[in-house]
């Protein structure tokens, strides 16, 4: 965990808001004391309802293999 300067916060916060986002947690300073904590939002997890996930694949249709999407693309492709 990082400590910065408030002054040096409010100069860059849009960095700081990157690195809380990938993980990092900012301690924010005033006067060489620790006075806020920047961290991630929690978002809570949705479950997921395997009845409603395959209802929905059920009604997606079929997609052709990887290595057929390659033949593809190669065949239509102009040299």
């Amino acid at each position: 965990m990082d400590a910065i300067k408030l002054a040096d916060a409010k100069a860059h916060l849009s960095e700081l808001v990157d690195r809380v986002e990938a993980g990092d947690s900012i301690d924010i300073t005033r006067r060489g004391k620790r006075v806020a904590r920047l961290t991630a939002v929690e978002h809570p997890r949705k479950a997921i309802v395997l009845e409603e996930l395959q209802a929905l694949t059920a009604t997606m249709p079929p997609q052709p293999s990887a290595a057929g999407l390659v033949r593809a693309m190669r065949d239509n492709d102009r040299y």
